[in-house]
């Protein structure tokens, strides 16, 4: 078995540094602390996790929380910041383990199963944060991120929907389209965010949207998206160009746009939102979020707070990119 006095060897180093390196202790260099985990890896090392765990006062285990049963991992924005995540903790020799209301087959809460995984700190990537479980974990002394929600205990790791939105709503105008609908999604800070800098927007623009142009949807809903696409079809006075919720939902969007005899961009404009696979290859112009931006730094953050909890908490803000696709035409 690989000891770490081989690895020292190995590396012409000593020891302690060695220690400090697989233990990411900041008074070695990065370059170093890299060389040695290379040739770690190269050599077959692997840590001892109970004996490291008693050492460190750490499991070097992360959790992960899907508090919204509808998203999780079939949607592909969160399946790539998840990616993310995963990659930046390996780095760093820690685990991701999923968290839920079960413990052996007994339900029980969020902090419990926390507390029974003996996890160093929490990444909540979507939840309702009125459910008083949620309150309780985000009240804990576990360190917790949060995706896109600002919940005063936690530090935060947040899309920039307001710049996004911005963004879509300029790019339209400059396009030359003059009437722009909206359908929304669910009623979350993503949403609230998103509508405050569509309505702004298009003020400083000095664009007129009507009251019916702004219709309530649904997230990665296929249906919705083409329920509420058909009933702005049918309106006298319609739109130029439609700015759907995210890119999954543009599918129905679409559907309901051919329906009609209509297509895309010619008869009516359209923009989705995300940056999805599908959205690139469907040549869909969309706004696309830095998911691996916002999983890296969402552990970054995490770990932050586990080696220093004395750090207050933070917000980051992670701007994202319009993508110029072929469903906007110029008029």
């Amino acid at each position: 078995m690989v000891s770490i006095k081989d690895i020292a060897k190995k590396c012409n180093v000593s020891v302690a540094t060695v220690s400090k390196a697989l233990n990411d202790q900041t008074d070695i260099s990065e370059a170093t602390k890299e060389k040695i985990r290379r040739v770690a890896k190269s050599m077959g090392y692997a840590t001892n996790a109970s004996a490291r765990a008693l050492k460190t006062n750490r499991t070097y285990n992360l959790g992960v929380l899907f508090g919204d049963e509808r998203s999780g991992l079939s949607h592909e924005y969160f399946s790539m910041i998840l990616e993310s995540m995963r990659k930046e903790a390996e780095k760093y020799g820690y685990d991701i383990t999923f968290i839920n209301r079960a413990v052996a087959g007994k339900q029980t809460s969020y902090l419990r199963h926390a507390e029974y995984r003996c996890l160093d700190g929490i990444v909540i990537m979507t939840a309702d944060f009125t459910d008083p479980e949620i309150v309780e974990l985000c009240s804990s002394s576990i360190p917790i991120v949060c995706i896109d929600y600002v919940f005063e205990n936690c530090s935060a790791v947040l899309s920039d929907n307001t710049q996004g939105m911005e963004d879509i709503v300029r790019y339209a105008y400059n396009m030359g389209h003059r009437k722009i609908a909206y359908i929304y999604g669910d009623s979350t800070n993503v949403t609230t965010s998103r509508m405050s800098s569509f309505f702004t927007t298009c003020h400083r623009l000095h664009l007129d949207i009507p009251d019916e142009y702004v219709v309530k949807g649904s997230y990665h809903d296929i249906r919705d998206c083409y329920d509420k696409t058909n009933e702005i079809l049918k309106m006298k006075d319609r739109p130029s160009l439609i700015i759907f919720p995210d890119d999954y939902s543009y599918i129905g969007g679409l559907k309901a746009i051919n329906e009609h005899g209509l297509n895309i961009p010619d008869d009516v404009s359209a923009i989705g939102y995300d940056g999805i696979n599908m959205a690139k290859i469907m040549k869909v112009t969309t706004y696309e979020q830095n998911t691996e931006a916002i999983g890296s730094m969402a552990v970054r953050k995490l770990l932050q707070m586990i080696m220093q909890p004395e750090l207050p908490v933070e917000r980051v803000l992670i701007s994202g990119k319009m993508l110029e696709g072929s469903t906007v035409k110029k008029i």
